[in-house]
């Protein structure tokens, strides 16, 4: 798991449908990631953790933009990645089938992105999720396949271009109906011409039960009507049946396709819905991007054209006499530069805010601008100062949500994604990207420093943080995440030395764990607190809290009447402003469910988690 974040709350809803985790498994090594049909997020999730399975380094080499169409989902997306506190997460809103291509800065040089990783789980009828689905009993029909088909073949051949060569794609359904399936590969396959091929993973799922891809299937309409070929259907039924839905009728093409090497997985072989997966290895460009554009043929007939007449030039042949520019050629240079200055313009200010309204109507998009700091930036210098950053901090990754007043939040994002981001902000509709770090406190400045540490960013700047370190026992744990605002008093005594000297303000509390001591906590803790004159308090969300609780064995509900009570005898008045801290403190008001349900759902939380960790560690075996 990435970091030793509240994932209690995702994990059971996440990992529970083993399916989700087949489809990550097989991406194999992953670093620039695209998840085109992302929402709700539960695969989202575990692309994210895969990414950060080193917990020593803060900021992989690596990323994953996940899409969706519906604007609301996106939101949902963001949710669920934000649990998982990664800066190396993008949530995009756009259709997957017209995802646009985005550009990279490479050492001063415009290149195109090409992912090495594709998840492409496309909509689909869900016939396999009939189990826990009671709405598809009622609503299926075979027109539902039909209906979809071209919409996964036209989101499967987006995401094969976006690929980058040796890359591997995905493309999985909840359905079990081969026009979904086979039919769609097979076309992808077909139209290739060998620049696709199908893998065999059959080694990288030790244990895991899962039927071949079929090679023969027919056709059928709602109404009843089986076909078996193309030619079979009549003129006014070739609407809604097209020709990629069939097999193919070569016998040589359709066994160099090897389509039993897709995995059809049934609910009786794994105790779990149906699915259907594929994956497909990219070997070099496809057909359709080989091929020169009309302007750039014509450019390069221009140059060679150029060429000839220079070298004729030189044996005295003849004179060049050169041609002034049509006014086409005019206007097109002259739009080319105006978007050039803009686009560069827009970079060197740092502002990654939505396309301009000419380029593109984004309908329902109202995010906030992304903007990066500036190397001069006034903000930065306190804050450096007051947590003594190491000189290796990535600055330039900090950003803020708005040009214009005080910056309330910072934010900070890989440097693989500042690049994405700077580079793309007028083809792209970011709905969120990065993690927050600091937070604006108005009673911080009187202490030095007007922003307070963010326990959603602490795990990734805690390694460039070098004062303001507080080491905490077990014990001080406990009370930090039980009691509202303790006093100094309930703390321990090597607690009190280290608070002792420490002017008050933003702390960083570090649980190490004793290895003396296997009964207690054996994995690391970074809280985000704050010190006041007479207490210190942690700044942690409910959610979080519980989570750590339970690691520690603590009965959390106990725990919550135990604050509760705390709260109810705390004399008003205290001299730390407890009230204005409150308001600025990030909590999740979540409901808290009865003990019995409490417990049963951590009972199930643990099997499953351990199980599927494991499966994860056996599978991720045969991974270089």
């Amino acid at each position: 798991m990435y970091f030793f974040t509240p994932l209690s709350d995702i994990s059971f809803a996440s990992r529970s449908g083993s399916n989700e985790l087949f489809h990550v498994i097989l991406l194999n090594f992953l670093f620039y990631i695209l998840d085109m049909c992302a929402a709700p997020g539960s695969k989202t999730a575990q692309l994210i953790e895969m990414l950060h399975a080193d917990m020593n380094v803060p900021f992989p080499e690596g990323f994953v933009i996940a899409n969706d169409i519906d604007n609301k989902r996106c939101y949902l997306l963001v949710h669920q990645a934000k649990r998982l506190n990664s800066p190396c997460i993008m949530v995009v809103n756009h259709d997957a089938s017209s995802i646009p291509t985005l550009q990279i800065d490479n050492s001063g040089r415009k290149e195109v992105l090409f992912y090495d990783r594709i998840l492409c789980d496309v909509p689909c009828s869900g016939d396999g999720t009939m189990r826990k689905n009671i709405d598809v009993w009622k609503k299926w029909t075979t027109q539902n396949s039909l209906q979809l088909h071209g919409l996964q073949l036209r989101i499967a051949t987006r995401g094969v271009e976006q690929l980058a060569e040796g890359g591997r794609m995905v493309y999985s359904t909840c359905s079990l109906n081969p026009v979904e399936n086979e039919a769609v590969i097979a076309s992808l396959l077909e139209k290739s011409e060998g620049a696709l091929e199908l893998a065999d993973v059959s080694s990288e799922l030790p244990g895991l039960k899962w039927m071949p891809g079929i090679t023969q299937w027919k056709v059928m309409l709602k109404d009843g009507q089986w076909f078996e070929a193309w030619k079979d259907v009549p003129s006014n039924r070739q609407t809604q049946i097209r020709p990629t839905m069939f097999p193919i009728k070569d016998e040589e093409k359709q066994k160099a396709m090897n389509l039993e090497r897709c995995i059809r997985i049934l609910p009786h072989h794994q105790n779990t819905g149906g699915f259907f997966v594929a994956v497909l290895i990219k070997k070099s460009p496809m057909p359709w991007n080989k091929r020169q554009s009309k302007l750039q043929r014509k450019l390069s007939q221009r140059t060679a054209d150029i060429s000839v007449s220079a070298a004729a030039a030189e044996d005295g042949a003849v004179e060049i006499v050169e041609e002034p520019p049509a006014a086409e050629d005019e206007e097109t240079k002259e739009s080319q530069h105006l978007l050039t200055v803009e686009s560069e313009q827009s970079k060197k200010d740092g502002v990654c805010g939505p396309p301009p309204s000419k380029k593109m109507k984004l309908f329902g998009f109202k995010e906030d601008p992304f903007v990066f700091l500036s190397e001069d930036d006034p903000l930065f210098p306190p804050i450096q100062k007051f947590y003594a950053l190491d000189p290796s901090f990535p600055k330039m990754n900090l950003l803020t949500r708005t040009q214009e007043g005080k910056k309330r939040q910072l934010y900070m994002v890989s440097k693989e994604l500042r690049n994405v981001l700077l580079n793309n902000s007028e083809r792209m509709k970011v709905i969120n990207t990065g993690i927050k770090v600091w937070s604006r406190n108005s009673d911080g400045e009187q202490f030095g420093c007007a922003f307070r540490l963010a326990q959603e960013g602490i795990y990734t700047l805690y390694p460039f943080i070098n004062a303001r370190i507080i080491n905490v026992c077990i014990e001080d744990v406990k009370v930090l995440l039980t009691q509202e605002n303790p006093f100094l008093s309930k703390f321990s005594s090597e607690t009190h030395k280290w608070v002792k000297d420490l002017a008050m303000g933003s702390i960083v509390l570090k649980y190490e764990p004793d290895p003396s001591k296997p009964d207690t906590l054996q994995c690391p803790v970074v809280l985000c607190g704050w010190h006041g004159k007479t207490s210190l308090r942690a700044f942690v969300p409910k959610n979080e809290r519980l989570h750590y609780l339970r690691m520690m064995g603590v009965e959390v509900f106990k725990a919550k009447r135990k604050e509760e009570d705390f709260e109810s005898k705390t004399e008003e008045g205290d001299q730390d402003n407890t009230k204005h801290m409150e308001e600025e403190m990030d909590m999740e008001h979540n409901e808290l469910p009865s003990l019995p349900d409490a417990h049963h759902a951590f009972v199930i939380h643990a099997t499953v988690t351990s199980r599927l960790d494991c499966c994860i560690a056996l599978y991720l075996g045969t991974i270089p």
